[in-house]
């Protein structure tokens, strides 16, 4: 890890990709990594590419069409694809926005199975006033319309749960019940949720029991820091090796991806010790 460190310390962002220790390749293969792209965002994608690649992680979170020819070319998956959703605030509980969300979905979906991929994101939306409940029959309403199409292109729609107390006021699919009831309503195994550690852990918290619960409903994961969304190492409230061992005992096959802000002085040093933090 130092030496790895000393690399970087001394390189340009434009040579971060000559950091070659081995042992960085010899993951455990219980946790499957991958990275949110928009944390790292001021590294050209190549480049971030190029590195992931040296250490061995297979995924990237977050990448519309426009840029999965770069993955592809350095052998990456896309584990959670974008580009159908019109904002974090209009999503599927608001009727007003089906149209176009129907449009976008039905246009996306064949573009992520026919490049390879299986998780497309998606969105509730703010309340605005809307009760839960009539959020969630808006939502299913919507949502029904694209789910054949999703069921027979074998892509999984999935709906991050938020957190409404800090960074997202309002949003409605704040609590990993609320979710969950939506799943068992729609009753497809292509909608499932993004479990969202930290925005869980700042809403509602009793996150290892969680996830042993409802496992079954929760395609993905994503990680960061308590509080602050920093670095997931000793400087924040989460256990992140426990939380992995509870991920990994529910025989998850799926990817939990970093989508911390680094803080830290060397951005790719803290991404890697994230990826070894959650390596059980």
């Amino acid at each position: 890890m130092l030496a790895g460190a000393a690399v970087l310390s001394a390189s340009p962002v434009s040579s971060l990709t000559n950091m070659t220790d081995s042992a960085s390749l010899k993951w455990k293969g219980n946790i499957r990594h991958s990275v949110c792209r928009w944390c790292f965002g001021d590294i050209p994608l190549d480049t971030f590419c190029q590195y992931l690649q040296q250490l061995g992680i297979g995924a990237i979170d977050l990448i519309g069409p426009g840029e999965w020819d770069v993955l592809k070319k350095y052998g990456l998956d896309s584990s959670m694809c974008n580009g159908a959703e019109i904002g974090l605030t209009k999503g599927w509980n608001d009727p007003q926005y089906h149209d176009q969300l129907v449009k976008n979905y039905t246009e996306m979906i064949p573009l992520v199975a026919k490049a390879g991929y299986r998780n497309l994101i998606c969105f509730s939306g703010n309340r605005n006033g809307m009760d839960d409940e009539t959020g969630m029959q808006n939502c299913i309403k919507g949502l029904q319309k694209i789910m054949p199409l999703a069921e027979r292109s074998g892509v999984v729609i999935c709906m991050e749960l938020f957190n409404s107390k800090v960074d997202h006021k309002d949003y409605m699919c704040d609590k990993s019940a609320w979710g969950v009831e939506l799943c068992k309503r729609l009753g497809s195994d292509h909608f499932k949720l993004l479990y969202d550690i930290y925005h869980m852990q700042i809403n509602e918290g009793d996150v290892i029991r969680t996830i042993r619960d409802h496992h079954v409903y929760f395609a993905h994961y994503h990680t960061a820091g308590v509080p602050g969304r920093n670095e997931i190492d000793e400087t924040q409230e989460l256990f992140y090796p426990a939380i992995m061992r509870a991920i990994a005992e529910t025989g998850f096959k799926g990817y939990v991806a970093q989508e911390f802000i680094p803080k830290g002085p060397e951005p790719l040093v803290s991404l890697r010790r994230g990826f070894e933090i959650c390596d059980v």
